[in-house]
């Protein structure tokens, strides 16, 4: 579907290969405009929230990147269980930024899955026990199943937490991809002050202009 132009490259991720290479420029001038091109000013330092989105497989980074990327937001991805690395790290980075903070979880409706966000949750209050976190899983819930009449699967009988879930499983996937980053969008756009966006982007065309004198003062 990708190749014959139905889906954009960019919904599917594939996160095991990298390719690893120094950034370089063709001279300052050429790194200041790249510069001028790609400078954002942190949307969230005047906003009175911080928020992130958490999401359980890789697979749809680029899919909610369209949403995240947009707003500044960080994109968490968990691959099923985190690691405890990857929980204190968020846990310090929620301490640190020191403001009401909001997570948004998407994940799979499987034994599975509806516990990941339960941990995910624990660890970070264990973590980071002064901060004010609210989290809630926003997809996949049991309302999205019944009103998207969402695909099911049998539930996997392996799973060692099978034996607390009853019925079928959903997967994430199955929310088609538009209706996420929609979702994502509302999570995100809810805690954005609107006088702030327009002094924010105001301040951050005045900055771009600066470069963009700093680099005809070069040549």
């Amino acid at each position: 579907m990708r190749r014959s132009g139905e889906l954009p490259y960019s919904w599917m991720a594939d996160n095991t290969r990298w390719m690893r290479k120094p950034q370089s420029h063709n001279s300052l001038e050429g790194f200041l405009n790249e510069q001028q091109t790609f400078y954002r000013r942190d949307l969230w330092q005047d906003q009175d929230a911080y928020v992130e989105i958490w999401l359980e497989k890789d697979a749809l980074a680029g899919v909610l990147m369209e949403a995240t990327r947009k707003w500044d937001v960080p994109l968490m991805v968990c691959r099923g269980y985190a690691s405890v690395s990857f929980l204190h790290s968020a846990a310090e980075t929620i301490r640190d930024v020191n403001k009401p903070t909001f997570l948004y979880y998407f994940g799979d409706c499987d034994p599975s899955g509806r516990d990941i966000p339960r941990a995910v949750e624990n660890s970070l209050r264990e973590m980071a026990p002064e901060a004010d976190i609210s989290f809630e899983v926003v997809a996949v819930t049991d309302q999205q199943i019944e009103e998207m009449n969402l695909l099911t699967r049998p539930t996997k009988s392996t799973d060692s937490r099978s034996k607390n879930f009853s019925g079928e499983s959903v997967e994430v996937d199955a929310i088609p991809p538009k209706e996420l980053i929609s979702i994502c969008r509302s999570c995100i756009e809810q805690h954005i002050s609107g006088p702030e966006l327009v002094r924010h982007r105001r301040i951050e065309q005045a900055e771009r202009e600066t470069l963009t004198q700093i680099v005809a003062n070069m040549t």
